[in-house]
């Protein structure tokens, strides 16, 4: 409508990096891939990416993988866990292993 204010948001102008949980979802992501990498499984996920669901929260898609690479990850799990991983030794959990990022297409200024 002419009464309207031109710069009004809609749903034909919204984008996901508007959005913290595409950011948090992108960052979670990057953490997986790269212990995935550390891990030798980076072939073992094809499906790994992060998306929005219409809600706009931020999920991480592991897809699909085969028995045996759901055998190696919980076996990794089940030795993280073992060794004391995601507690310090006076038994406090470990912070997230995201950063926060700013928000906004152009992060190099």
């Amino acid at each position: 409508m002419r009464d309207e204010p031109a710069n009004k948001c809609d749903a034909a102008t919204w984008s996901p990096l508007d959005s913290d949980g595409w950011y948090a979802a992108r960052n979670a992501t990057t953490a997986l891939r790269d212990a995935l990498v550390r891990a030798g499984l980076e072939k073992d996920f094809p499906y790994l990416r992060a998306d929005l669901n219409a809600f706009g929260h931020g999920l991480v898609e592991l897809g699909r993988v085969s028995p045996g690479t759901a055998e190696r990850l919980a076996e990794l799990l089940r030795l993280a866990l073992a060794s004391g991983f995601g507690q310090d030794s006076d038994g406090a959990e470990h912070a997230p292993a995201t950063v926060e990022e700013p928000r906004g297409k152009d992060l190099t200024s």
